[in-house]
């Protein structure tokens, strides 16, 4: 059996990397000069294949903190890492602060790790994380295998460190967070997807579940998009620092039933978790509430399958004034603990779009993406 059987990759973000025994063979502490020991050309291949892929790379490592400090010194290696986390501490509390400081599930983490005790104390205090051994790298890496790669795929592990960058320039803020975040300038676009940008909403409807309204499967996502009355939607964000690319994506169904009001009903709403706390998400969707009343529809609707993982967006919706009908809808999902897809009943969420309808936090710009275009 494989050690990678009940995987999925849609779920990896980041993969965590040891260091002595792992990432190299020597003891960094132990050696008598200040130079690190040389990492393996295997691991350092196998970190540039999972960043073309779109993967993540970290460091926890029960070491000296001296130790990342000399890391620091060899930028062609440091750079590989993001978050990375060198200290005496145990291995789980250093996923977990990897998990915050990059803004996503300790879930979505795998430990390579050399040594079994550090993996079973990581596998008991956190289950959602998978952990392997260096020698089980090679499964890993073919467990991408035949996955398609995306343009913002290939972008993200630049994005992260750009936020990195966003990050040490808002703790150097001599301000409010609020004025922090109009400082940064933010500025969201919403518009029909064209046909380069439907593989990212997929990939958004896969990996995403902290932002994430009923989880629909990719496959299920494109064949609701292709079929008649039905749009996507997509949000795309810059501030002063750059891109953020596509982190956002809404399915619409414009298909009404007899006798009833017109109705803009989403199945499906999925956000990066990289703009989390920024209001984009309140934004998008917002944004996808004045346009369906611009339209003409008289209510507005959601689709939500509650987990354990997206709390964040149901706050959201109940923020925005969304409350329970009496309709329910079955949707085809996707399980982020196992990749596997199930059916099961979601509630549908509505309001009415007359009257008064929220507006988007006062340090977003919010515009169509025609009008930017334009």
């Amino acid at each position: 059996m494989s050690v990678t059987d009940g995987f999925d990759p849609d779920g990896v973000k980041c993969v965590v990397w040891d260091l002595d025994g792992t990432l190299w063979d020597e003891i960094a502490v132990e050696s008598a000069t200040d130079d690190l020991p040389t990492p393996r050309p295997s691991a350092l291949a196998a970190i540039d294949a999972l960043a073309a892929r779109g993967v993540l790379s970290s460091i926890a490592s029960r070491s000296a903190p001296s130790v990342l400090d000399r890391l620091d010194a060899v930028p062609q290696v440091r750079a590989r890492f993001l978050a990375p986390q060198v200290s005496w501490q145990d291995k789980s509390e250093s996923l977990r602060r990897i998990a915050k400081d990059l803004g996503i599930a300790v879930d979505a983490l795998v430990l390579v790790d050399d040594s079994p005790y550090e993996r079973a104390e990581v596998e008991a205090l956190l289950p959602g994380v998978r952990t392997l051994a260096p020698e089980d790298v090679p499964a890993l890496l073919a467990a991408f295998e035949g996955r398609e790669v995306t343009a913002e795929s290939r972008e993200r592990v630049r994005r992260y460190r750009t936020e990195e960058t966003r990050r040490a320039e808002g703790e150097r803020f001599e301000g409010s967070r609020e004025e922090f975040l109009r400082w940064c300038d933010m500025r969201l676009t919403v518009g029909a997807a064209t046909a380069d940008e439907i593989p990212r909403a997929l990939e958004l409807a896969a990996r995403t579940h902290r932002l994430n309204s009923s989880g629909l499967t990719p496959d299920r996502l494109r064949d609701l998009a292709s079929s008649d009355g039905h749009e996507l939607y997509t949000a795309r964000m810059t501030d002063r620092f750059g891109e953020y690319g596509i982190i956002g994506a809404a399915l619409v169904d414009r298909t009404q039933r007899a006798g009833a009001p017109a109705t803009w009903s989403v199945p499906l709403l999925a956000l990066s978790c990289r703009v989390a706390g920024r209001g984009a998400a309140a934004a998008f969707l917002f944004r996808l509430m004045e346009r369906a009343r611009e339209a003409g529809a008289e209510e507005f609707r959601v689709t939500l399958r509650p987990t354990d993982a997206n709390l964040e967006m149901r706050i959201l919706l109940r923020q925005a004034g969304l409350r329970r009908t009496d309709a329910t809808v079955t949707t085809t999902s996707t399980t982020p603990a196992t990749g596997t897809a199930t059916a099961a009943d979601s509630a549908v969420l509505g309001r009415t779009l007359q009257g008064e309808l929220p507006g988007a936090p006062v340090w977003l710009h919010v515009s169509d993406r025609e009008d930017t275009e334009a």
